[in-house]
């Protein structure tokens, strides 16, 4: 990852390549704002299929992790059939939480188009914010040396 808004270095990272497609982009034929937080959702799922944190294994264990923050840096305007890549980078933290950190870049010239973070929080079955980290991530943090 070129970019690093936290203190520390993003530990694991995934890549995903996507292409854009036309209902992702407006009137103008470039990337509309706000599909971008999809790119970053996608770059999540695949992030915790490559690293053993999916949603479906998060859910089994009794939790939901919604996004509570969001930050997006728009550097370059991507455009119908733009192939990109979407780096995502996990940034270790002793809170409860899971910080990630994103890089879109455009795969042809491997140019940075943006950048962002998400913060997600876990919440129990019943809805009630944790505040300490659940066991099942804890395992998680250990498999990856993490801890």
């Amino acid at each position: 990852m070129r970019l690093c808004r936290h203190k520390k270095t993003p530990v694991l990272v995934s890549r995903t390549r996507i292409r854009v497609r036309f209902s992702e982009t407006d009137a103008m034929g470039i990337v509309w704002h706000g599909n971008y937080a999809k790119f970053f959702e996608d770059g999540r799922e695949h992030f915790g299929s490559e690293y053993g944190i999916a949603y479906d294994q998060v859910l089994a264990a009794g939790y939901t992790i919604p996004v509570v923050e969001m930050t997006c840096s728009y550097r370059k305007s991507l455009v119908f059939g733009d192939e990109i890549v979407v780096e995502t980078g996990y940034v270790p933290t002793d809170a409860a939480k899971i910080q990630l950190e994103y890089a879109i870049y455009r795969a042809s010239d491997n140019e940075l188009m943006a950048s962002g973070t998400t913060v997600q929080v876990f919440l129990d079955t019943e809805g009630h914010l944790q505040l300490t980290n659940p066991d099942f991530y804890q395992e998680w943090k250990r498999k990856w040396n993490i801890i």
